[in-house]
């Protein structure tokens, strides 16, 4: 049986202002995020990562990995979402999602800690082939 597919398109750590945060560096950040991830594959999902800039290739690489396989659920993260100023990289995110990835679910996360929430909510490890 096909594991359901999920990619996570997220901003990279190294592009994230973490001045209010010293405590944390972007490699922390990175294996953060990198550990719910793997809590979905845990779940039973297939999940694949999608580091983005703020938007110099950040076109390019999410094409990539959205036309490399058929996705069954897409979820966009809060770094790309937050602060306003980056409206325009989501909207261009989400539109190349809406067009390379047509049956794929889209979901958001509020911070890596809910991500496996997020995904649940629209494809549980029995869907596959949506």
């Amino acid at each position: 049986m096909t594991k359901p597919s999920v990619l996570a398109i997220g901003l990279d750590p190294a592009f994230v202002d973490l001045s209010a945060f010293p405590q944390y560096t972007p490699e922390i950040v990175r294996g953060y995020i990198e550990s719910q991830l793997e809590g979905l594959r845990t779940l039973g999902y297939e999940v694949e990562s999608c580091f983005t800039d703020l938007g110099e290739t950040a076109e390019a690489v999410a094409t990539a990995a959205l036309t490399a396989k058929r996705y069954d659920c897409v979820m966009i993260g809060a770094g790309l979402r937050e602060p306003p100023e980056r409206l325009l990289l989501f909207e261009k995110i989400l539109n190349l999602v809406h067009r390379l990835a047509p049956d794929a679910c889209i979901c958001f996360n509020t911070s890596p800690a809910d991500s496996a929430a997020a995904v649940q909510r629209w494809l549980t490890p029995a869907d596959t082939n949506r």
